[in-house]
C-alpha cells in the first residue's frame, strides 16, 4: 500500500499551446545538439562517447544527437515506486498524484526577535519529529537543516541522515558532498528502505564529477535518483522564463541520458530550483510570480516528456518571518504548482530563501498543503452527493440539513479543517481567547506534537548497524584529514 498523497482529479492546468511546447522542445534540442554540456568527469566523457555521443574531450562538452535524446526520454519511467521504511509510506510517483515535503535551511529562527542561528542536534531531531507527525509531510527533504552546531561540519550529513533513519519512517531524499552517499546508502539499506538521491547542476550547462559519482553511487545500490537545477533567470541563465526553462530541459536531459546509459528504466525525478535575479541586489528573487511561471512552463513541459517532476522553489520566500508576505509568497507558489502538474511540492518549514527554518512555520505549512491538497481532489459527482431526494424531503424553510443522516456523513469529508487557523464566530469569542493569531496557535499545536507524538523509532539492531557505520565514516574521514 503506497501513502497516497494527493490525487488530481481533473486535467492539469497548462500555460503553453502546442506550438510553443514544441518551440522549447525545438531549443533544447539545439542546445544539446549544437552547444552541448559540460562533463567534468573524465569517466562521463568517455562513457558517452562510447555510446555515440560527440565529446569534446579537450573542453569536456559533450554534444547530443536528436535520436539519442528522443530515446533515452522514451526509457525514463513515467511511473515509478519508492520503498520507505514503513510500507505505508511508500510512494508512487506519477502525473496525477501531489505529495509534499519539507524545505531545508541552513539556520533556525527564534520567533521572538527573529534572529537566526545553528540549531543544535537535538532541535534537529525535534524537526524530524514534526515533519513525522504532520500529514501532509509525505516525505522528507535531504536535510530539513544543513548543519547543527554539535556536529562536525565534515559528519553532519551522515550523522543527520542517520537521525532520519531512527526518527521517521517515512521516505526521505539524500544529498551528496565529500562522499557522504556512500554511508548513506548503507544506513538505507541497514534501515530496509530506499532513498532518493540528489544530483545537482552547475549552471549553466555543467555537470561537475560529484554529481556524476553520486549519479553512479545510487544507480548501482538500486535507488532513484533527483536530479536538480539550479539556475538564476538573467545571471546563469536568459533572463526569458522561455528561454531559462529550455536551457535547465537540456542540462536535465543530458544527464538522463548519462543515467539511461548507465541503467535502462532507472527512476528519476526532476527538480525545478529555477529563479528570476534581483537585478538589485544580486540575490535570488525569492516569492515572485516568475518562479510560479517558471515552475508551471516546467512542469508542463515533464508532462510532454511523461517524466514526474518536483518544484522545490515553493518553500522559499522572500519574507524574514511567517508573516502575510510568508504566506501569500508561499500560497500562491504551491496551488500553481499543484494545478499545474506537479508530483512532489517542497513546501513546509523555510521561512526564508534557504536561510532560515523552523518547525512551527512546518504546522503552519501543513494547513496551505491540507487546502491545496483538498482543492485538487475536486468533487465526486453521484446520485448521494446530488441528494436530490434529500432536497426533496427538507423542501422549503423551516425545512434544514443538520439533523440528517447525509450532512452527519458527508461534512467533514467535504470540508477542510484548518488546525493552526483562528475558527473563532466573532471578535467578542476571539478576545476572551487570549487574541490568539495563526501564529500563536501553530506554536501551540508543535509543543503539543512535541509532547504527545511517537515516531516509530527504529528497532535497536538496525540502529547498532547505522552507528557502526557512521563510526566507518568518521575514520573514512579522519584518514582523509577532513576532520
Amino acid at each position: 500500500m503506497a501513502l497516497k498523497g494527493f490525487k488530481r482529479k481533473f486535467k492539469p492546468l497548462g500555460v503553453l499551446s502546442e506550438e510553443e511546447i514544441e518551440a522549447i522542445h525545438a531549443a533544447s534540442i539545439d542546445i544539446l545538439k549544437e552547444t552541448g554540456v559540460k562533463f567534468e568527469s573524465k569517466w562521463a566523457l568517455n562513457f558517452l562517447e562510447k555510446n555515440d555521443c560527440i565529446v569534446d574531450k579537450n573542453n569536456k562538452i559533450v554534444r547530443f544527437p536528436e535520436g539519442l535524446v528522443e530515446e533515452y526520454i522514451r526509457k525514463t519511467p513515467s511511473v515509478f515506486r519508492v520503498k520507505a521504511r514503513e510500507e505505508k509510506h511508500d510512494e508512487v510517483y506519477c502525473r496525477d498524484t501531489v505529495y509534499f515535503q519539507d524545505a531545508p535551511a541552513m539556520n533556525t529562527i527564534d520567533l521572538e526577535d527573529y534572529s537566526t542561528r545553528t540549531p543544535t542536534k537535538s532541535e534537529y531531531i525535534e524537526y524530524v519529529k514534526v515533519l513525522d507527525a504532520l500529514d501532509t509531510v509525505h516525505n522528507l527533504s535531504a536535510y530539513p537543516y544543513f548543519g547543527v552546531s554539535d556536529i562536525s561540519p565534515i559528519m553532519a550529513m551522515p550523522e543527520l541522515m542517520a537521525i532520519k533513519f531512527k526518527y521517521t519512517s517515512k521516505f526521505h531524499q539524500s544529498p551528496y558532498a565529500n562522499d557522504n552517499e556512500i554511508f548513506s546508502i548503507k544506513m538505507a539499506k541497514a534501515a530496509g528502505m530506499e532513498i532518493m538521491g540528489n544530483i545537482s547542476q552547475s549552471a549553466p550547462l555543467t555537470w561537475f564529477d560529484g554529481a556524476v559519482k553520486s549519479a553512479r553511487r545510487f544507480i548501482e545500490a538500486g535507488f532513484p535518483v533527483v536530479q536538480c537545477s539550479g539556475s538564476s533567470f538573467g545571471a546563469t541563465a536568459p533572463s526569458t522564463i522561455a528561454g531559462a526553462v529550455a536551457k535547465t530541459n537540456a542540462e536535465h536531459i543530458s544527464m538522463i541520458i548519462l543515467v539511461q546509459l548507465i541503467k535502462p528504466g532507472q527512476r528519476i525525478l526532476l527538480w525545478d530550483l529555477d529563479f528570476p535575479q534581483n537585478m538589485k541586489t544580486g540575490s535570488l528573487g525569492f516569492g515572485q510570480i516568475g518562479v510560479s511561471i517558471g515552475c508551471a512552463i516546467f512542469n508542463q513541459m515533464w508532462r510532454y516528456y511523461r517524466i514526474p517532476v518536483g518544484n522545490a522553489t515553493v518553500g522559499f520566500v522572500n519574507s524574514k518571518i511567517p508573516d502575510f508576505q510568508c504566506a501569500y509568497e508561499r500560497s500562491i507558489g504551491t496551488l500553481i504548482s499543484a494545478l499545474t502538474g506537479c508530483s512532489l511540492i517542497q513546501l513546509h518549514g523555510c521561512v526564508m530563501g534557504e536561510l532560515a527554518g523552523h518547525p512551527v512555520q512546518a504546522v503552519l505549512d501543513d494547513d496551505i498543503a491540507g487546502m491545496v491538497g483538498r482543492f485538487i481532489q475536486g468533487e465526486i459527482v453521484n446520485d448521494e452527493t446530488l441528494a436530490v431526494d434529500l432536497i426533496r424531503e427538507v423542501g422549503q424553510i423551516p425545512g434544514h440539513y443538520l439533523g440528517k443522516e447525509h450532512t452527519r456523513k458527508w461534512w467533514r469529508k467535504e470540508q477542510f479543517i484548518p488546525k493552526s487557523a483562528d475558527r473563532t464566530p466573532d471578535y467578542k469569542d476571539w478576545s476572551s481567547g487570549g487574541k490568539k493569531t495563526s501564529l500563536d496557535l501553530a506554536k501551540e499545536r508543535t509543543k503539543e506534537i512535541l509532547e504527545s507524538h511517537k515516531p516509530s523509532i527504529l528497532e535497536d539492531e538496525k540502529k547498532e548497524e547505522i552507528d557502526k557505520i557512521l563510526e566507518e565514516a568518521r575514520k573514512y574521514y579522519k584518514e582523509k584529514g577532513m576532520m
